[in-house]
């Protein structure tokens, strides 16, 4: 019963000073929003990271290379793999599935006398199954095409085409350096990711056998695998890593482990998240000092209440549950509205970062918490001061 009384005496004090009572809800309330939202932004930023790789797989393996410098320009520079060389990797380890090897060319590229802003890949049709590329007109490069001189256009060089004519690009020619390309499908729009080291939507993609035709520089420098559902990817690199130093010993081989950047990310996530949320708590801290200078003038101002109080058999426990009760009702409500506001922006982060809105528990939780414990904790010097009046004293003051 002295509770109800308590939240009762507090809901009048509280109205009886709207402004002060709304600079102190403010200060919770900005402090709780901050906590919530940069806490939320940062778990959405690394939930859209980690989908793409999920997307794409936790069984990828890839593997970039490049000549030791020491080897640059040295006739064994030359010696490069095959493309049957890459498919007999699947024969070397029972743990993989499928490879796609690519080649990255930068031959200019020509539609209808128009230079065109774009690269060339040279792929299996592997690639796209791999990587995740989808078809909206036409088809992908198969593996009968072999040098068959089709090519499929990424998103971003159908929309430079686009301006140029309103025709169907499906039958239309590039000229590729002096060698024609007949146009056999387009890419839907490519969101990248760690395992291609080339951008997809402005990429012109050809048979990999037509590559090596373009240029006498073409080779196969990077190969993504897919490896079975349990397979060890650690063991599985190190024994690609071997066969590959035995066939190009004048080679540097750099490994990507989708389940190591899967595992890593995570890792960067819990601590982007607790430093976003010890940003957000500075607020959180600015707010509790607010409330707590905000309720030492309410002490001062009500020195002969709280004197009256005394004197008419009040105990000091009662006048500091009473002071608390207002600091807590305002931390709570504080901290319910930020919570709100919060949401609320890591709903219009998500928005305008064209991410996914998901709502994570944990956030809202936090700040809600944190918000309550402190308006108890800065509410508590000022009720313990108001407590320890002498009634005496308290009575004279004017």
């Amino acid at each position: 019963m002295k509770w109800a009384a308590h939240i009762h005496e507090g809901l009048l004090n509280l109205f009886s000073a709207k402004l002060r009572s709304l600079l102190a809800l403010l200060g919770i309330l900005v402090g709780t929003a901050s906590v919530v939202a940069m806490v939320s932004g940062g778990e959405l930023a690394t939930y859209e990271a980690l989908k793409q790789f999920k997307t794409l797989g936790t069984d990828l393996l890839a593997v970039a290379m490049s000549d030791m410098p020491d080897q640059q320009g040295s006739a064994e520079r030359e010696v490069n793999l095959s493309v049957q060389q890459v498919n007999d990797l699947i024969s070397i380890d029972k743990n993989i599935l499928m490879v796609a090897p690519y080649v990255q060319l930068y031959n200019p590229i020509q539609f209808n006398g128009h230079e065109l802003t774009g690269s060339l890949l040279g792929v299996t049709e592997n690639f796209a199954n791999m990587v995740h590329i989808e078809i909206v007109k036409g088809r992908f490069i198969s593996d009968l095409d072999k040098i068959s001189f089709y090519c499929v256009i990424g998103d971003g060089l159908y929309q430079q085409m686009k301006t140029m004519t309103l025709s169907d690009p499906i039958g239309q020619q590039l000229q590729v350096g002096n060698t024609i390309f007949t146009i056999i499908g387009v890419a839907s729009p490519w969101s990248e990711n760690s395992f291609v080291y080339a951008n997809v939507d402005n990429a012109v993609m050809l048979p990999i056998e037509a590559s090596f035709l373009l240029s006498k520089y073409a080779a196969i420098n990077n190969i993504v695998m897919r490896l079975t559902k349990n397979a060890d990817s650690a063991l599985v690199q190190k024994n690609i890593e071997n066969n590959l130093q035995r066939e190009l010993p004048n080679k540097k081989f750099y490994f990507r482990n989708a389940k190591e950047l899967i595992a890593h990310m995570a890792k960067q996530s819990e601590i982007l998240t607790i430093f976003l949320g010890l940003i957000g708590g500075v607020s959180l801290l600015v707010g509790g000092i607010g409330v707590m200078n905000i309720m030492l003038v309410s002490v001062v101002e009500r020195r002969r209440e709280i004197g009256i109080r005394l004197a008419l058999g009040a105990t000091p426990k009662d006048i500091r549950g009473l002071f608390l009760m207002e600091a807590l009702m305002l931390s709570w409500t504080g901290g319910l509205l930020g919570v709100v506001l919060g949401i609320v922006i890591s709903y219009l982060i998500a928005l305008f970062s064209h991410w996914q809105f998901t709502l994570f528990l944990l956030p809202p939780l936090i700040g809600f918490t944190v918000s309550v414990a402190t308006g108890i904790f800065f509410g508590f010097y000022p009720a313990h001061k108001a407590s320890q009046l002498d009634p005496i004293l308290a009575l004279r003051s004017e």
